[in-house]
Formats: structure tokens, C-alpha cells, sequence
């Protein structure tokens, strides 16, 4: 079977290279990943054809060319929210986190968790899936029954939100030590 498919791919679709290398010539406009192109479209083609076999391989081979460019244009679509610069080590040792730090860090998360419940449950949905479990886009998407861009939306809506939950209102009160009794600043008593 495996002697088989070669053969096909072989007379099939590598007939067609140089008309391959062209197409990609002409409609990519990055010179340096046309032979990374044609490498991932055979790839995708052979694993399809091990499958059922196309029963028009050149029309086969032109339009999965046509869909990884189309991908290739989504990905380099997507802006990673993923966080960006030197952040402090979050790992330190028990010893070393003093009770104002650890009640500031309390402080942080509790207001994260009602920026969090504040979203709209789509939203809080999505972004549970995909920052919390660490699915895929694609995962949360098939899961959810919505388009990979839908779930884009989402999470961009999800950002502006806790955002502007987190940043733009007024900064978290600096935690102090309050003598036994008194009520902490912007919390209990008015």
C-alpha cells in the first residue's frame, strides 16, 4: 500500500512541482517560504491521500495550496496577548513574602476573580478555556460550537474588560498594617 501511494504522489503530484513553485511565486510574497510551502503541502497532501486518494490530484494540489496560504494569512493575523517584557519571578520562597505582600497579592487576586464574574459568561467562558485549561483556539472553538474568530473576539473583549476592571478604575488601596479593630481603607466602614 505504502509502495503504492508513492508511486501516485510521485506521477500524481511532484509532476506538477515546477507549475507548483510558480503558482507559489506568484501569489506569496515571501520569497524565503516558498520551499517551507511546498514541503508542508505535500506533507498535508500525502497524509490526505493515505486516506482516499483525490480523484482530481492537480485540482487536489492547487486548492490545498490555496488553503495554506489562506492559513498562513489567518496566523499571521492573530496578535498574541500573551504577556511581553522582564516580569519578576513569581516563585519565591515562603520565608521571603511578608504579610503585606501576601495580603496585597490576596488583594490582586480577589479583584481579578470579580473583574473575572463581571464578564459576560460567553466571554468568562472562553477565556476560563482558554487561559485556565490552556486549550487551543481551535479546542475552545469545537467545544464551544463557535468559529476560531468568534472566540478571537471574545478573548479580545475579555481583555479590554478586566482591563479597564483592573487598571482604569480606581488603583487598589496599598495594603497597611491596621491596628485590631480599625477597618483597612476602602474596605468595612464608611
Amino acid at each position: 500500500m505504502q509502495a503504492d501511494l508513492d508511486r501516485w504522489f510521485i506521477h500524481e503530484i511532484l509532476a506538477h512541482e515546477q507549475a507548483l513553485m510558480a503558482f507559489l511565486r506568484r501569489h506569496w510574497p515571501h520569497p524565503d517560504e516558498w520551499h517551507d510551502l511546498r514541503q508542508e503541502l505535500y506533507t498535508r497532501i500525502y497524509e490526505a491521500a493515505s486516506r482516499t486518494l483525490p480523484t482530481q490530484p492537480k485540482a487536489f494540489l492547487f486548492a490545498s495550496a490555496r488553503h495554506l496560504m489562506a492559513d498562513r494569512l489567518r496566523r499571521a493575523k492573530v496578535v498574541s496577548i500573551e504577556p511581553m517584557g522582564d516580569l519578576p519571578p513569581s516563585h519565591v520562597l515562603v520565608d521571603e513574602v511578608s504579610p503585606e505582600r501576601w495580603c496585597g497579592g490576596r488583594q490582586s487576586l480577589r479583584r481579578l476573580a470579580q473583574a473575572l464574574d463581571r464578564l459576560p459568561n460567553r466571554c468568562r467562558e472562553v477565556v476560563w478555556l482558554r487561559r485556565v485549561e490552556e486549550l487551543s483556539q481551535k479546542d475552545v472553538a469545537l467545544r464551544l460550537g463557535i468559529s476560531e474568530k468568534t472566540v478571537e473576539k471574545h478573548i479580545a473583549k475579555a481583555m479590554r474588560l478586566l482591563a479597564d476592571a483592573l487598571f482604569a478604575g480606581e488603583p487598589a488601596p496599598a495594603p497597611t498594617a491596621s491596628a485590631p479593630g480599625k477597618a483597612e481603607p476602602g474596605h468595612g466602614r464608611k
